[in-house]
């Protein structure tokens, strides 16, 4: 049993949003510097720069989880994370046509770029990533699931594209078990609030820029030998589906 710590919502280049800094390999390479060990690349609606993020981490020895922020058609935002490489870009594939496609204003939000390992361009997405899809907060679980991922609703704690701005609570009847905190200090108000416990939240960055990126500080001690990359990704999808 080994402490891993962890970021499970960052984004690439190829997200509007995202500076252009934020490479798969720098990304790799500043999560290294963070001490960090598991790190989920989560663009908007879109999977297309995990692969490279996958052949940089394995560069800077991180353990890669391919995994992406959905705006569902409500507009929150939900973070979908995926075990296997495959499975996260064929719910990719599938997400593709949800999408409800508007260009995108290169002059106002900047390129979208998938880019290579080596962090070379290899194409842009012509429509804007960000905005709603056609699936609804009700369906994203189990559109996730086909995928054999897992989900949950991203930033909380935030004043915008989170499931409590959007709709003033947590639903009864939501199947989330999981949710997302930017900020650790929110645990026991949101845990108290909403009647849920501490261990439900994942405490992630949803950095836009390299020095988004937060030092070490949350983790889960996992399971890890005989050790691999693949091994501890596994366990760690366990222990998600298991809190």
């Amino acid at each position: 049993m080994n402490r891993y710590y962890y970021d499970l919502h960052i984004h690439s280049c190829l997200s509007p949003c995202g500076d252009e800094d934020n490479t798969p390999n720098n990304i790799a390479g500043m999560a290294s510097l963070c001490g960090l060990n598991i790190v989920a690349l989560t663009d908007h609606n879109t999977t297309k720069n995990c692969p490279a993020f996958f052949t940089a981490a394995r560069r800077h020895g991180i353990i890669p989880i391919a995994g992406m922020e959905l705006t569902t058609s409500e507009d929150i935002h939900v973070v979908c994370l995926f075990e296997e490489l495959d499975d996260a870009m064929a719910f990719g594939e599938f997400v593709q046509t949800k999408r409800v496609l508007i260009k995108n204003r290169v002059e106002i939000f900047g390129e979208q770029t998938v880019l290579d390992g080596e962090d070379n361009p290899i194409g842009t997405e012509e429509y804007f990533l960000p905005n709603a899809t056609e699936i609804s907060i009700e369906d994203v679980s189990e559109h996730v699931r086909k995928y054999r991922g897992i989900c949950y609703p991203a930033h909380i704690d935030r004043d915008s594209n989170g499931i409590i701005a959007i709709l003033g609570t947590i639903p009864e009847n939501s199947d989330f078990r999981l949710f997302e905190l930017r900020d650790s200090e929110h645990r026991a108000e949101y845990a108290e609030k909403y009647g849920l416990s501490e261990s439900q939240f994942i405490i992630s960055s949803d950095a836009h820029y390299l020095t988004n990126m937060r030092d070490k500080e949350n983790y889960f001690d996992i399971e890890d030998e005989p050790y691999s990359s693949a091994h501890v990704r596994k366990e760690l999808f366990k222990i998600l589906r298991s809190i």
